[in-house]
């Protein structure tokens, strides 16, 4: 929270009308910014404005003559403002304030921060201090000589005529377009990691949360980023993923809106010697349609997003556009700090002081990966979140130039298939190739242990990561069912889809999917249950429950402990899935199961008889 102190001083100039907008410079080695001052006190004197923020204090001088003078002042809160008590007048402002933060010599759009960390002054940081001063005044066709800082603020006070409102600057520099950026979503890949759960499915269709799939988490921060010229790359098992995209995302419905697309590319067989392959990597999928950019219909396309279909965060795409503008990059590369034990599982960067990253290595390990470890210096941690955070991985979403991206891929580099393990490595040695640091929450869902772990995460109180967000909601495909209901059932920190019937069960840290049925006392826990894509009707199960068939769901007292449920499994009565012998991997297709990393998976549309036990 900041406190302002507004004092009136004695006049310094001559009268002239105060200023209607004033801009200042950070400090070129402090980490804080300022934004155009809009005043509507009416004064004909100067007005020294006090900021504080924790034990930060700074100072700001406005003179009539549209000049701003800035320095900070480096004391502690109260013997700052005994230092400069002028008892002239005195209010104090509410404020409800979201300050922009500086990174390198620019400022990305929207990018969020601690107004004034990381201070610096003269020698000894804080201490002994060594005023600079900048000036500048307000005229159109200024050369900024350096860059700008931006704050948006309102600032309401108690007395209306001292109010004072804050606003962006117009800044010197060119503003990321939607309309000039296309986003390419990589959803082809084999899926191995996560098999059993896309033996029938490609990766980017598999549920996640109840009622979404892997492919709306993407496709939602495009449209939620004002990206609507969107790609998606299949090839394996790809009849869901199509049938989930054709059903949800569905731009116009016929009529014209605007040049907004979302449109699959399908793996396909061309002429020539490189046609006749099928993808090969990511790289190698996105060469093979470089001719789609090229049609005259996306000629305004500069920039182009790649994205993968396996993660699972919230992000605003055009804050790293943003980004990627002002640093005037060639490549830029959305990373996160991580820790040691997945630092292997990621590509891994080295970032110098101004953000550029020199070195890329995908998937290291041994000496390799400890050559990896980050300084810290660009991210600027603290000593603690430095040792828990050594290194910066990518995060496997990329923006690049077009026309560098085609000609990486049509010249430079015509035989590489992978955009990690064989471009950027390469590609970092002559390019400016940048790094945005992703400080939110982001998973990669490439495992099955990380994808157990992310759902059984959103049942926690509160959650890392939630799906709900009034102004950036994530899409998924409608669905007209009921409400679900529920007969006496003990449900603690679980989230239960719509569409379903629980009677006296017991549901506990677990998710259930869209119309899944939990008979009389069946209990779950630590269970990722998917659901089913059809009802059966209370007669069609009282059928099958008297010829000894097992209906969709699971069955009267059944217990099922640590356990991924895929779509439309049905499970018998008096079952037991608890994997008590710890068992870490086990491959039962014909029984209808897999034991991955010790979480029992039953297969999608799989039988387990009454009194089973695993």
């Amino acid at each position: 929270q900041l406190h302002l102190l507004l004092l009136s001083l004695p006049s310094l100039c001559s009268s002239r009308p105060p200023p209607k907008q004033l801009i200042a410079y950070p400090h070129t080695r402090s980490r804080f910014l300022f934004g155009s001052l809009l005043s509507s006190a009416s004064c004909d004197n100067p007005l020294c404005l006090f900021v504080r923020c924790g034990e930060l204090t700074l100072k700001l001088l406005l003179f009539c003559s549209f000049n701003l003078h800035l320095f900070p002042v480096c004391c502690r809160g109260r013997e700052a403002l005994k230092a400069a008590a002028m008892e002239v007048c005195s209010v104090g402002v509410k404020a409800n304030v979201c300050f922009s933060q500086v990174k390198r010599r620019s400022v990305g759009s929207g990018e969020s921060g601690i107004w004034g960390e990381g201070i610096g002054g003269g020698g000894g940081g804080c201490g002994g201090l060594k005023i600079k001063v900048w000036e500048t005044k307000v005229v159109k066709g200024v050369k900024w000589r350096s860059p700008l800082g931006a704050a948006v603020a309102v600032l309401t006070s108690d007395v209306s005529e001292e109010t004072m409102v804050l606003h962006a600057p117009m800044f010197g520099y060119r503003t990321a377009d939607p309309k000039s950026v296309a986003s390419i979503i990589l959803g082809g890949g084999a899926g191995t990691q996560l098999f059993p759960l896309t033996s029938t499915r490609a990766t980017p269709a598999v549920p996640i949360g109840g009622c979404y799939r892997l492919i709306d988490i993407p496709m939602s921060n495009c449209i939620n980023s004002g990206i609507n010229k969107i790609f998606i790359m299949t090839q394996f098992n790809s009849a869901s993923l199509n049938r989930h995209i054709s059903r949800t995302y569905i731009f116009g419905n016929g009529i014209n809106f605007g040049d907004g697309f979302v449109e699959v590319l399908a793996a396909t067989q061309t002429p020539g010697e490189t046609g006749m392959n099928w993808f090969q990597g990511t790289a190698d999928a996105v060469r093979q349609f470089t001719w789609v950019f090229e049609d005259n219909r996306n000629k305004n396309i500069e920039h182009i997003v790649i994205l993968s279909g396996d993660q699972l965060y919230r992000m605003d795409y055009m804050d790293l556009v943003q980004k990627h503008i002002d640093t005037c990059a060639d490549i830029t590369v959305s990373c996160v700090p991580v820790g040691h034990s997945r630092a292997s599982d990621y590509g891994l960067v080295k970032i110098d002081k101004t953000g550029r990253i020199f070195q890329f290595s995908e998937k290291p390990n041994g000496a390799e990966l400890e050559a990896m470890k980050d300084g810290g210096s660009f991210l600027r941690l603290s000593r603690q979140d430095a040792m828990k955070y050594p290194y910066i991985a990518s995060m496997g979403v990329y923006v690049f130039k077009r026309d560098v991206l085609s000609k990486l891929l049509r010249w430079k580099y015509p035989k590489a298939n992978d955009f990690g393990s064989e471009i950027l490595p390469s590609v970092v040695k002559e390019h400016n190739v940048q790094a945005y640091i992703f400080n939110d929450y982001w998973e990669d869902i490439g495992t099955i242990r990380s994808f157990f772990d992310a759902n059984l995460a959103l049942t926690e109180q509160p959650p890392k990561f939630q799906f709900y967000d009034p102004m950036t909601p994530f899409f998924t495909s409608p669905r007209f069912l009921p409400p679900t209901k529920i007969e006496k059932c003990r449900i603690v920190d679980a989230i239960i889809s719509h569409g379903c019937f629980l009677r006296e069960c017991s549901v506990e840290r677990s998710i259930v999917g869209v119309r899944s049925r939990l008979d009389f006392g069946a209990e779950l826990k630590d269970t990722m249950m998917m659901g089913a894509d059809i009802y059966e009707t209370e007669a069609e199960i009282a059928s099958l429950l008297a010829d000894d068939k097992v209906p969709i769901g699971v069955g009267q007292n059944t217990r099922i402990r640590n356990c991924i449920i895929d779509m439309n499994a049905r499970i018998g009565k008096n079952v037991v899935i608890a994997n008590k012998d710890g068992i870490q991997e086990a491959d039962r297709a014909c029984e209808g199961f897999y034991i991955r990393s010790g979480i029992t998976i039953i297969m999608k549309n799989s039988t387990i008889k009454d009194g089973t036990v695993i």
